[in-house]
């Protein structure tokens, strides 16, 4: 390993941050921290899993709803401080890493197939 990834996986050991195993095809809810003049507050975006990066400390994950008819993408960065907690609604089975087909399609076609027989991994 070289010295920088050895730098990166000490920083991602001391945020401490609990993450759950989720793969594209996944639904999940994603809360937010967003900072106003009262104070902090928490908001939800829940929607499918479309893609995931895994570069150590800069990983980050597309996560895409349909809101009002519109297809809303965000792309969230895994061990962001803003991102308070990400949870796993449903698992999808899909057969590809990258799912970019879904811009194209809407209503009935754009769902994806729960996979009920798939094992929960606590490991990252």
């Amino acid at each position: 390993m070289t010295v920088i990834k050895e730098l990166e996986q000490e920083q991602i050991k001391a945020m401490n941050k609990k993450i759950p195993f989720f793969k594209t095809g996944d639904t999940v809810r994603v809360q937010t921290r967003i900072v106003e003049e009262k104070g902090d507050r928490f908001q939800a975006f829940e929607g499918v899993c479309i893609a995931r990066s895994n570069k150590g400390l800069t990983s980050s994950f597309t996560v895409r709803k349909i809101s009002f008819g519109f297809g809303v993408e965000k792309v969230f960065p895994l061990y962001s401080p803003n991102v308070a907690s990400i949870t796993v609604v449903k698992k999808g089975r899909v057969r590809r890493s990258k799912l970019y087909y879904l811009r194209q399609l809407f209503g009935k076609k754009a769902r994806i197939q729960e996979d009920k027989n798939r094992a929960d991994y606590d490991a990252e």
